[in-house]
């Protein structure tokens, strides 16, 4: 079978189609013909074998592949600028963009260490999106993150494609409201009949909870669930119910006597795992914080 090769200079044409947002435009910027520049993607999309856009109300959209090779593209000539800014001893020129994924039931404060531990590798801009961790893995194998955040190790399924990392395992409380208080005798019994926030069922630390529930014979009152942990925290302090959640995740709220810890979930871990596809060429912060990030406090 004949190897296929990359046109770098189709590669180029494209990103800069890609960041016009059309062949107009782009003709402008490369002082190029527009039949010339169609003809060049023409050529890029059958040796990728995808077609790379589509047509909406007169602008050129990328598509899922269209997408990914955008990625590649923008990665492939950052690293050729950063390659002959290295060998010529020349400063690394412009800041890295980092794109993130992050779990949306994770703490704001846990994702604001982890956007600190990027900007202290390389000075970047990141861009965080948020979801379910389903969506961001799939966003993840597509190319179009860097790195993702979960509270769950990814599938072992996929261990030949994504290389993950556990960077947190922190103890779980039972907190409340200082009305509360008087739970933290006779606990874990005194929980039976409480009313309790709790996070969402697609949580790992729901299905922890109930799992911890089970063993120790305990029925609780739920009042509500909620994904976001700022909401419940919220609920907590309005003495609403009872919460669940990681130590240090509530300890600025029980230091200002916000919230009063009950008692701890022994056996039950909040934990988070950094997770990166495993490629050839790898986002220089992806590589350095898939070695040293550590988000335990």
């Amino acid at each position: 079978m004949t190897q296929s090769w990359l046109n770098y200079h189709h590669l180029y044409y494209f990103k800069i189609i890609a960041t016009e947002g059309s062949i107009a435009k782009a003709s402008k910027t490369l002082r190029l013909g527009q039949p010339t520049l169609s003809a060049q993607l023409k050529l890029l999309e059958e040796v990728i074998g995808q077609k790379l856009f589509e047509r909406q109300n007169r602008r050129l959209i990328l598509t899922d592949a269209g997408r990914v090779a955008l990625d590649y593209a923008n990665e492939i000539f950052r690293l050729g600028s950063e390659l002959l800014d290295t060998i010529n001893q020349r400063p690394v020129q412009g800041r890295l963009d980092f794109h993130v994924g992050i779990i949306d039931t994770i703490p704001k404060h846990v994702s604001l260490e982890l956007l600190n531990a990027a900007r202290e590798i390389s000075d970047c801009v990141v861009t965080v999106h948020e979801g379910k961790g389903s969506e961001l893995l799939r966003d993840l194998r597509d190319h179009r993150l860097d790195l993702v955040l979960l509270n769950f190790a990814p599938p072992v399924s996929e261990a030949s494609v994504l290389q993950s990392r556990k960077v947190a395992r922190m103890p779980v409380v039972v907190c409340g409201s200082r009305k509360f208080i008087g739970l933290k005798k006779n606990f874990p019994d005194s929980l039976s009949g409480q009313p309790f926030i709790v996070p969402t069922p697609d949580s790992q630390l729901r299905h922890s909870l109930d799992h911890w529930l089970a063993i120790h014979d305990q029925k609780i009152d739920v009042i509500a669930e909620a994904q976001d942990t700022s909401l419940q925290k919220l609920m907590a302090t309005r003495d609403m119910g009872l919460i669940v959640a990681a130590t240090f995740a509530v300890e600025e709220l029980i230091q200002d006597k916000e919230l009063a810890s009950i008692g701890t979930l022994n056996g039950v871990f909040e934990e988070y795992w950094a997770v990166a596809v495993d490629k050839k060429i790898p986002h220089p912060i992806t590589q350095k914080l898939m070695k040293t990030l550590n988000l335990s406090a």
